[in-house]
Parts: C-alpha cells; sequence; structure tokens
C-alpha cells in the first residue's frame, strides 16, 4: 500500500531471497510462483520474544524429530521454530472447549489405565 494505510497484513514481515540470473533457458528448481497459496502465521508461544509477529511460511518440516516451521525474519535469515509454537495449524477443538480446565484427554487417560493394568500385571500385583 502506498498511501502507508494499515491493511490486514501491514505486520507481516515478508523476505523473498533474489535468485541470481541464470544462464540457461530453464530452472533446475522449483520456485514458488504467484499462484501458490502464501500462508502466513502468528508466533503464540507467550514467552517467544517474537510472540504476536505474523510470518510467511516458507517450508514445514520434520526437523530434530519435531514439526517445525521455517520462515525468513526481518533480516533475511532462515529461522526455524516449533510449528506448536505458531497458529499454522487450526485450534485444538478439545483444548479450545476444555479453556485450561482439563490438560489430558480421555483417550490419554484410557491409554494410561491401560499401561497401569499391564504393569501390575506384569508384576504380579
Amino acid at each position: 500500500m502506498c498511501d502507508g494505510a494499515a491493511g490486514p497484513t501491514a505486520n507481516v514481515r515478508r523476505y523473498e531471497p533474489q535468485l541470481p540470473l541464470s544462464p540457461s533457458f530453464k530452472s533446475r528448481t522449483a520456485v514458488r510462483t504467484d499462484t501458490q497459496a502464501r500462508i502466513e502465521f502468528e508466533i503464540v508461544h507467550p514467552f517467544h520474544p517474537l510472540r504476536g509477529q505474523r510470518f510467511v511460511l516458507s517450508t514445514r518440516k520434520q526437523n530434530w524429530g519435531e514439526d517445525r516451521v521455517m520462515f525468513y525474519d526481518a533480516d533475511g535469515r532462515l529461522r526455524s521454530l516449533l510449528a506448536s509454537w505458531t497458529d499454522v495449524d487450526a485450534p485444538d477443538v478439545f483444548i479450545l472447549v476444555a479453556a485450561g480446565r482439563s490438560f489430558v484427554r480421555p483417550d490419554d487417560l484410557a491409554t494410561l489405565a491401560a499401561l497401569i493394568e499391564q504393569i501390575e500385571r506384569s508384576h504380579g500385583g
């Protein structure tokens, strides 16, 4: 926006690296086109220094055994963050309904009860 008016994405930080010109006629790597959907997310972890800031998702994958989002910060550095620290996924219905009153799902309690029963049987108790 040229007039400086704040729109819905006014606080979104976006960095798109400039690709060097190639002497070849056809790209050998896939590049993002403007027809692909742009996914934005907000950092929601209460203690993260970037909490409340929005970024454009670069990629999402399993790194170090964790679901992580990759994005470029304001300085153009590729950053990685736990996906659970963002709003990249739809909110968990259980968490919304529980509203902080319960931290354990009924399915998890049933699994725990079965595990305790198995341990008791294996120890003769």
